[in-house]
């Protein structure tokens, strides 16, 4: 058993801070990752997908508006208490929608070494998932 007391940000991939929770490198994980990640005040992240994983995420704080899909065409807003699922290859972009408060949310996924299967995402490239 571990606990990971998350002091220790890092800038992930996505240009959006985390707190380092559940990881291969914190607890010796195998098949899952949890951290928290905070999208600032008007923040955006870069447009990207997870390769050959599942994300959960609980919105804890804020109103965030995710762009995904093909060319990033489709969008849906999620309040504080919601829970996002986002399928392994979805190409998105989250956005915190408010220009005052950070947006918080518990992200998991089953890849315990999750950062390192980020794949950036260029929207006007159109052979991409």
């Amino acid at each position: 058993m571990s606990i990971v007391h998350p002091n220790i940000t890092t800038q992930t991939r996505q240009q959006l801070p985390y707190f380092v929770g559940i990881s291969a490198t914190t607890t010796g994980a195998t098949g899952i990752s949890m951290n928290l990640v905070v999208i600032p005040p008007g923040g955006t992240a870069e447009p990207h997908y997870h390769a050959n994983y599942e994300t959960a995420i609980y919105l804890l704080k804020g109103r965030v508006e995710t762009r995904y899909g093909r060319g990033l065409k489709q969008t849906k807003i999620a309040e504080a208490g919601d829970f996002i699922f986002v399928p392994p290859g979805v190409p998105h972009q989250p956005h915190n929608l408010s220009a005052a408060e950070p947006a918080y949310a518990l992200v998991a996924r089953n890849d315990p070494n999750e950062q390192e299967n980020v794949i950036l995402y260029d929207p006007t490239f159109e052979s991409e998932p």
